[in-house]
C-alpha cells in the first residue's frame, strides 16, 4: 500500500489535495472553508480516493455538526466526549482541539479549556446534561429512555433540538468508524495549533 504521508499509517489510500480528482478537490476546499481551517483533516483525505464515499459523508457531517440550532461547540464537546469514551483517539483529539478553541464562548478565563471542565459549573447546566444523555445514546442506544429526553427537556431544549443532539449520537459513531478502521493519526497541523 502506498500513502502519501507515512507517519498517517492509514489503511486507505491518503489522497493530498494536489493528487486529489477535481471532484474530491471540491469537496476538499468545501471542508476547509465549512471548518475554517487552512488544511484538509486526514479524516476527509483517508476517503479522498473514493468521491461518493468522501461526498456522503462530508455532506452528513456538515448538516448534522455544522449546521443547526445547537451551538457548534456543544456538539463539539459531545463528539469529543463520546469519542473519549469509545477510545477513538482521533477523534477524541481533534475534537477536543475544536471545542477547547471554542472555549471562550462559555468562559473568558484565558486558561480555561472547556474539555477539561466537562463537570464544572463553569459549564452550563445544559451541556453539562446533553454531553452525558448523547454519550449514552452513542455507547447505548438501547438504553436511552423517555427519561433521558425529559432531561434534556427540563435543561431547556425544545423538540428539535433534542432530535439534533441525537443526531450527534449517529455521527459520533460514523466519525469513529472511519477513523478507526482507517488507522488513521492526528493531523500535525491540529496538534500545532493546539501548542
Amino acid at each position: 500500500m502506498q500513502t502519501s504521508a507515512p507517519t498517517l499509517n492509514s489503511r486507505f489510500k491518503v489522497v493530498q489535495y494536489d493528487e486529489a480528482s477535481p471532484e474530491v478537490k471540491a469537496i476538499y476546499d468545501d471542508t476547509k472553508i465549512t471548518l475554517q481551517l487552512p488544511f484538509v483533516l486526514n479524516w476527509f483525505k483517508c476517503q479522498g480516493d473514493n468521491a461518493t464515499l468522501l461526498a456522503g459523508n462530508w455532506a452528513k457531517l456538515k448538516s448534522t455538526l455544522m449546521q443547526g440550532e445547537v451551538p457548534n461547540v456543544l456538539k463539539q464537546l459531545i463528539i469529543y466526549n463520546a469519542s473519549k469514551e469509545k477510545g477513538c483517539e482521533y477523534c477524541a483529539e481533534a475534537h477536543g482541539i475544536f471545542a477547547d478553541s471554542m472555549s471562550k464562548m462559555i468562559n473568558d478565563n484565558e486558561n480555561f479549556r472547556v474539555t477539561e471542565n466537562l463537570d464544572s459549573p463553569l459549564i452550563p447546566e445544559s451541556y453539562r446534561t446533553a454531553i452525558k444523555v448523547v454519550t449514552k445514546a452513542a455507547l447505548h442506544p438501547s438504553q436511552i429512555t423517555d427519561s433521558d429526553f425529559n432531561k434534556l427537556k427540563d435543561v431547556g431544549f425544545d423538540a428539535q433540538e433534542i432530535q439534533e443532539l441525537m443526531a450527534q449520537a449517529d455521527l459520533v459513531n460514523m466519525l469513529n468508524t472511519m477513523a478507526d478502521v482507517s488507522g488513521i493519526k492526528i493531523d500535525n497541523e491540529l496538534i500545532e495549533a493546539k501548542a
